[in-house]
């Protein structure tokens, strides 16, 4: 008899797990998907197109919170937990809350997960949600492209429209974020590259947009999404731990597996943290992984005027998953408001409307700024709404895109970027040369 599975996920390390775990293994049946943490993503199907011919009718995606039934409506033998940025605790109590509903409990780890790549590939992960990997991996782009290699990037998936059509996606210049109708979280991870005139793959079946990107390639650069590990198996592993969350780099899943397993841990934002929590965070890395060599980093901000602040009432926009399930109140907007001396931080929670109210109402620790949610049409005009209600002179936008290409505002835009700096000896370059041979 086959095991009947479901799998727990958020559009992402779920289907990844289907396809190189599930997909052609006759000892499983796959019955269900569960879908959490990103607004309506459920409700829809993995596709036959996907699937593969065991699964001529796809497979249906249910809420989560329907979980306990869809265990007894379908006799479920295993559950397997397949998403990222949780406590350690949360997992268990999900584990727990499968077994009482009769199932058995799951994990699958790199070595069941990760594809192999005829090409080198370097790995950015981090221990949690807006830890610092995308400048990380920016900065890493610049270095090898200095090295005289091709890169290309590829994205932890962010699969939210028609999956079918998302099987492999290309990104070269903004006219592919509009085509391919991209999310504002997409575009935060994507724009940066586009930018600096590096390609883009990101999806759904990993291994195939794999198989495509070799061919472009002198080296893969794996940008993590959240603090999932790579799906990719890497050459050079690099993970970045936020100081001003310390004890999350072993407190949260999987990102204590990504500070396991790194070759090298990067201290971000040691410009803006206290130096006790620094040292914590230091501490609990060589506890778990002696043998990582540890890189001190800053994330300086960039501000394009700084007399728009000045004086100035602000209300602040942030990148939205660094302050929903990264668990954040604040990010590099609200750091610039405060150091370039805003007279007021005008809370945008009051004046919130539709989605973005109910993102308040769920995330309770978001009092003074606005994640930039973008999931649907809805979202961006609500998001648009909700910043021009707010009684401010001005945005100060900590997002990575510009939003103004977005969302129409009634009131001037200042953006605020950051970089990854080193502090001292060893430097990403150092490390690339030594480990690469570059």
């Amino acid at each position: 008899m086959k095991k009947r599975v479901i799998i727990m996920g958020a559009a992402g390390r779920d289907f990844h797990n289907f396809n190189v775990f599930f997909r052609d293994n006759d000892e499983y049946e796959v019955v269900a998907f569960t879908a959490t943490q990103i607004p309506n993503i459920e409700g829809r199907k993995y596709p036959a197109v996907l699937a593969g011919s065991l699964y001529p009718n796809g497979i249906d995606i249910y809420p989560e919170s329907e979980l306990d039934n869809l265990i007894k409506k379908f006799n479920v033998d295993l559950v397997v937990f397949s998403y990222s940025d949780v406590p350690h605790e949360y997992v268990m109590h999900k584990a727990s809350q499968a077994m009482v509903a009769g199932a058995s409990f799951m994990l699958l780890g790199p070595k069941q997960t990760m594809v192999k790549s005829t090409k080198p590939v370097i790995a950015i992960c981090a221990g949690r949600t807006g830890s610092g990997k995308s400048q990380t991996t920016r900065r890493v782009v610049e270095i090898l492209r200095d090295m005289g290699k091709k890169v290309v990037v590829v994205r932890h998936p962010m699969p939210y429209g028609d999956l079918a059509e998302q099987k492999v996606q290309r990104f070269a210049t903004y006219e592919d974020l509009d085509i391919q109708k991209c999310t504002i979280e997409e575009r935060e991870e994507y724009e940066p590259h586009i930018d600096r005139g590096a390609i883009v793959y990101a999806g759904v079946d990993y291994e195939a947009i794999l198989r495509q990107a070799e061919q472009e390639a002198d080296v893969v650069l794996w940008d993590g999404g959240n603090n999932d590990f790579p799906f990719y198996q890497p050459d050079l592993m690099i993970t970045v731990v936020d100081p001003h969350r310390p004890g999350h780099e072993v407190t949260y899943h999987p990102g204590e597996i990504n500070v396991r397993m790194a070759d090298v841990i990067v201290i971000n934002k040691e410009d803006t943290a206290d130096f006790e929590d620094i040292e914590m965070v230091r501490e609990n890395v060589r506890n778990v992984n002696p043998n990582a060599v540890i890189i001190d980093a800053a994330s300086p901000l960039f501000v394009e005027d700084i007399s728009k602040i000045a004086n100035k009432k602000v209300v602040v926009v942030e990148d939205g998953p660094t302050l929903t399930h990264g668990g954040m109140s604040y990010g590099a907007g609200y750091i610039a408001a405060i150091k370039y001396g805003a007279s007021e931080i005008v809370s945008p929670k009051p004046y919130a409307v539709g989605t973005i109210a109910s993102t308040y109402a769920k995330y309770g620790q978001v009092e003074d700024v606005l994640p930039a949610m973008g999931y649907s049409d809805q979202q961006i005009k609500d998001l648009e709404v909700t910043l021009n209600n707010v009684p401010a002179d001005v945005v100060v936008s900590g997002t990575p895109i510009d939003i103004s290409r977005l969302v129409k505002l009634n009131k001037p835009i200042v953006r605020v970027g950051y970089e990854l700096e080193e502090i001292g000896k060893p430097t990403l370059q150092d490390i690339i040369h030594e480990k690469m041979g570059w």
